[in-house]
């Protein structure tokens, strides 16, 4: 029953489990990785998105209570921490290796408590009858002869078959747990599997309970979704049973109504197809599925046809008011929204590549310059190869002209010829506004010309001075400093 494969992993669970077997007491390997060594599998997809929102520990069960496991796990373990204790987990590593041991669980969650109510039991079965789904209410014991394993739900069964269901009815496993019901998507778009319709009504029954699951847990849900190789089902889903709805309503709102004159792609159509043509890396998949957020509100009707004029800029303000309720970093905040207003910038140089236009496309991307060119890539969804081929063929050209313009200069670090200290010692300046817009002149200059010698770049300077305003402040105070440009260029937005 267990693969030939898992011997080497289980044969190392083996002394600890004896550990646990002296004493009369049973160790169980539980969770996901149970499930993958079925299916031989080396991880979930989802471990692809961060060590912050994906563990990468070995989970396991016992009947043994925390006070036990803890003084069962000190003569070997290196480390040992209970921040979980209350929950019944203690954590510990042993040889390199990180372990999670909760004692077996029989919790249930009160109606408006985003926490579980712990209470324990001695019996497997009940544990992995609390768990979400029944390819993963399996647990393999590491305390026999031979690793067994235990499939109360028939688990192994469904995972063939390609079913997901839940072990107890759906109902109640959803109360338990609302965030499970957003977690089916994951399932359903990673294992390919297919919900019963008796899952997919308890969802669309019980999709407003998800309000009482915090922020943090349905943003790192989503993230786990959007990584695997393909999630356009489990986003389906996330929008047919109106779970989108309760976290991101604008996903639904991107499903357009439709009228036989001013046609146009339906746009949640669209961004589900290109989330799931860009590659599996979480900054791109993100801006994937936030990059049309605004075409609903930007559409307009007019004597052309259908148009979302500024839907990028829009969309930049709408992202990071999204991104913000959902609890995410300001550094990932700031990085998809500018994604999302630089997706279209590639399509404004349709009178081809200038060595200058070059630079400014490099210097607005920025550090985020490969994900840019990978979400430009997957916005394209055309049925029409010769478009798709002939977009390809551009970036493909743009990518070449990068490469070799940074042969020729620092082409991802493009600054003004002069820095600050120089521009003051010439003009005979203090720092301030005169001083910034004297940099920012000097830039334009760079981006369109390339590098020059520094005394060619004084005589620019001197030229610019020249035509000057004779009341300009130079003592005037300025946001914009000399050393705005120590590390990059200003981003125009």
């Amino acid at each position: 029953m267990i693969p030939a494969r898992a011997k080497n992993e289980l044969e190392a669970l083996a002394p600890l489990g004896e550990v646990f077997r002296q004493v009369n007491k049973r160790l169980f390997l539980v969770g996901g990785r149970v499930r993958d060594i079925l299916v031989d599998r080396d991880t979930d997809r989802s471990g692809d998105v961060s060590s912050e929102v994906v563990s990468h520990d070995i989970d396991l069960t016992t009947d043994a209570l925390p006070a036990q496991v803890k003084q069962l796990l000190r003569p070997s373990a290196s480390a040992l921490w209970t921040t979980g204790e209350r929950f019944g987990t203690i954590g510990c590593v042993i040889d390199g290796t990180t372990y999670e041991i909760t004692t077996h669980r029989a919790e249930t969650y009160s109606p408006e408590s985003r926490k579980p109510e712990v209470a324990y039991t001695s019996e497997i079965e009940v544990d992995l009858s609390r768990r979400d789904f029944t390819v993963n209410a399996m647990a393999i014991e590491v305390t026999g002869s031979q690793p067994t394993l235990i499939d109360p739900f028939n688990g192994l069964q469904d995972l063939a078959a390609g079913i997901l269901r839940t072990p107890i009815s759906p109902e109640e496993s959803f109360s338990d747990d609302p965030l499970r019901m957003m977690r089916a998507a994951r399932f359903i778009s990673a294992y390919a599997l297919q919900p019963e319709p008796e899952l997919v009504a308890a969802v669309k029954a019980m999709a407003d309970r998800l309000a009482i699951v915090s922020s943090e847990r349905i943003r790192d849900e989503l993230c786990k979704l959007v990584v695997v190789d393909d999630p356009s089902q489990g986003l389906y889903f996330l929008h047919d049973t109106g779970l989108a709805a309760q976290f991101f309503p604008e996903l639904p709102a991107m499903r357009l109504e439709q009228d036989p004159i001013h046609r146009h792609k339906d746009v949640l159509t669209h961004t589900i197809a290109v989330v799931a043509q860009a590659p599996p890396e979480l900054l791109v998949r993100l801006a994937a599925l936030f990059h049309d957020i605004a075409k609903p509100a930007t559409r307009a009707i007019g004597p052309n046809g259908v148009s979302f004029h500024h839907h990028e800029v829009v969309g930049a303000r709408m992202t990071r008011a999204r991104m913000k309720k959902l609890k995410f970093s300001n550094e990932m905040v700031s990085h998809i929204s500018q994604l999302v207003y630089l997706h279209l910038r590639f399509h404004t140089y349709d009178m081809g590549w200038s060595d200058a236009a070059v630079r400014r496309f490099v210097r607005d991307a920025g550090e985020l310059l490969d994900e840019l060119l990978a979400l430009t890539r997957a916005d394209c969804t055309t049925r029409n190869q010769r478009k798709a081929d002939a977009l390809n063929r551009r970036i493909d050209d743009l990518e070449l002209r990068i490469e070799q313009l940074s042969e020729q200069e620092e082409l991802r670090a493009i600054r003004p010829d002069l820095d600050g200290r120089q521009v003051m010692d010439r003009l005979g300046l203090a720092q301030g506004q005169v001083v910034g817009r004297a940099l920012s002149y000097l830039l334009e200059l760079r981006l369109e010309r390339g590098p020059v010698t520094s005394e060619r770049a004084l005589s620019d300077l001197d030229s610019w001075w020249t035509e000057q305003p004779e009341n300009l402040d130079a003592a005037q105070p300025s946001n914009l400093t000399p050393q705005s440009f120590d590390n990059k260029a200003p981003n125009k937005e």
